[in-house]
């Protein structure tokens, strides 16, 4: 099997290299794209060098079988049809085919299934806050149908990429050596020291389109009608996003029923001792696959209503992870064939979707 990281050398892509040698996936070639900016660089890969090449309109993904993408709404728009006019499956982590009804939108423990029926041969990977709420939310609707959500997320700057990351850590740098932050360029506001109620651009109803993605993706995945009202804001850890999530249902659910079904929930860890200061926190949860889950009470508000709390590693399951998990599953399926010679993943093996 050949397989193609477009991006590899951001966050995500650097991800999906460690994610793909950890879970041993199965392939024989591996091919890098990047940017005029990136091109030329090397990463090493399960001890061999590579080389990343420059992303162009040309027969380079003709023996690709499946291609992560991870460069752009606007890269990922203009290379599509490059990328997959030679058959090869195009696993893209950017916003720009999310609400296209053509492609599917996909999280391997919800509704994998999707991921067969791709006509423009993509599969999108859906936002990270959006991925990590219904990864716990959908166990708790084979419960009780959801009907709201109402979320407050709280979300790291590696969410905005490697960039991102670094220039936190520069401005915390610089407020120590001379007081004053000076570079501010990735967010609209120094993020040091400081939380901004905003993530990606306004829209007419002053939601934010992070907002909008989570209303519209997660009615997409769980095939729901349920309403969603996001706040999307971000915060200055490094790693990894959390969310408090209030959610009511059409019939009461008692807070044992629903720590009952987040224990048996794939992807999920259930971290639920709060008299004994014990709950998720993103420090725990950076680097790690599962979302994790505490603070599960009654809503006092709402006599039908629930709430909690959960976090996350965004660039894993919120993004890398999530997509290898498809590939995972598309190839045990028997939708994307094994070439002879190459062996099941580790976690195929273990039957894991």
């Amino acid at each position: 099997m050949k397989v193609a990281i477009v991006g590899a050398s951001g966050a995500v892509g650097q991800e999906f290299l460690r994610i793909l040698a950890e879970r041993n996936f199965p392939m024989d070639e591996l091919v890098l794209f990047g940017s005029e900016r990136s091109a030329g660089k090397k990463y090493t890969f399960k001890g061999k060098e590579y080389e990343v090449k420059l992303l162009q309109h040309n027969d380079d993904f003709k023996d690709v079988d499946i291609a992560f993408t991870s460069a752009g709404g606007g890269t990922s728009a203009e290379f599509a049809e490059t990328i997959t006019k030679y058959g090869a499956v195009m696993i893209d982590n950017s916003s720009q085919f999310r609400q296209d009804d053509d492609v599917p939108l996909v999280v391997p423990e919800i509704n994998a299934e999707d991921a067969l029926n791709r006509p423009r041969g993509i599969i999108a990977n859906p936002n990270c806050t959006t991925i990590m709420m219904v990864v716990v939310l959908n166990p708790i609707d084979k419960l009780s149908h959801i009907k709201k959500i109402h979320v407050s997320s709280y979300q790291s700057a590696s969410g905005a990429g490697a960039a991102a990351m670094a220039e936190l850590q520069q401005q915390y740098k610089e407020l120590v050596e001379t007081g004053e932050v000076k570079t501010i360029e990735k967010f609209p506001h120094q993020l040091a020291y400081n939380v901004i109620p905003q993530i990606d651009k306004m829209t007419e109803n002053d939601y934010t389109k992070e907002e909008v993605k989570m209303f519209n993706e997660t009615r997409k995945i769980m095939h729901s009608d349920v309403r969603t009202s996001a706040t999307c804001v971000r915060v200055s850890s490094l790693r990894s996003h959390s969310e408090a999530v209030w959610f009511e249902t059409e019939r009461p659910l008692s807070v044992e029923e629903i720590r009952e079904a987040l224990k048996a929930a794939p992807g999920v860890t259930v971290v639920d001792d709060p008299q004994n200061y014990t709950y998720p926190m993103p420090l725990e949860s950076a680097g790690h696959d599962d979302i994790y889950v505490g603070r599960i009470r009654k809503d006092l508000a709402d006599d039908n209503g629930n709430t909690l709390w959960l976090t996350g590693d965004q660039i894993r399951k919120g993004a890398a992870l999530n997509a290898v998990q498809i590939a995972e599953y598309l190839i045990k399926v028997g939708d994307v064939k094994l070439r002879t010679g190459s062996s099941p993943s580790t976690s195929l093996l273990k039957g894991e979707e």
